[in-house]
């Protein structure tokens, strides 16, 4: 029963509800402060000391990794809500690109997984299982009829690793000299040009 002192006189009941207050905690602090936070940020938070959520996450990087995972759902959501109605794939993909872009500037820990882990040794990760999995939910969230254009699922694949490739070129180096509409306009030209080049 130690793990579970403190929680500010409202112990969780399981490992797993203590975990999911922890990362809850995470999510509130990272979106007050607009950057990520510490373990001992998240302890105080909670009234337990660091070692209690060392239990739960090893490090720092693994409870910053989970809150961003805890925060895809409602970005998904948000992104449907952007790209309602439009059935032209390259005009879907350049507002889904540039709404991903302007939120990961709103949403920090979105941010963190989709760019940070990938600026540094992980680098590779971009094409990783869980990064192509988050750009397929993605795709399932356009109102595309993708076969219509030519994209199975092998090339819808493809795509995601693409357009994923491409906003880690903005995380690495951001948008600077483009106005948002002179950036809709350069990613459609190039984005949405490739994806057209698709052969139905």
């Amino acid at each position: 029963m130690a793990r579970r002192r403190g929680w500010d006189g409202r112990p969780p009941a399981s490992d797993e509800e203590a975990s999911a207050r922890i990362v809850e905690a995470a999510v509130k602090l990272i979106s007050e402060t607009g950057s990520d936070v510490s373990i001992a940020d998240v302890a105080a938070s909670l009234g337990v000391i660091r070692q209690t959520v060392y239990r739960y996450f090893p490090t720092a990087d693994a409870l910053m990794h989970a809150a961003a995972i805890a925060s895809v759902d409602g970005f998904l959501d948000r992104l449907a809500e952007c790209v309602r109605g439009i059935t032209d794939p390259a005009e879907a993909m350049t507002e889904g690109v540039l709404f991903t872009l302007e939120e990961v500037t709103r949403t920090p820990h979105l941010g963190i997984m989709l760019s940070e882990p990938y600026l540094h040794a992980h680098s590779g990760s971009m094409t990783s299982d869980e990064a192509q999995a988050f750009g397929m939910r993605m795709l399932t969230r356009f109102d595309v009829d993708w076969d219509k254009y030519g994209y199975d699922e092998s090339a819808q694949r493809e795509l995601v690793e693409f357009t994923l490739r491409t906003m880690l070129s903005f995380f690495v180096a951001p948008n600077a000299d483009r106005d948002r509409d002179e950036l809709r306009r350069f990613i459609k030209r190039w984005l949405g040009g490739a994806i057209l080049a698709q052969p139905r």
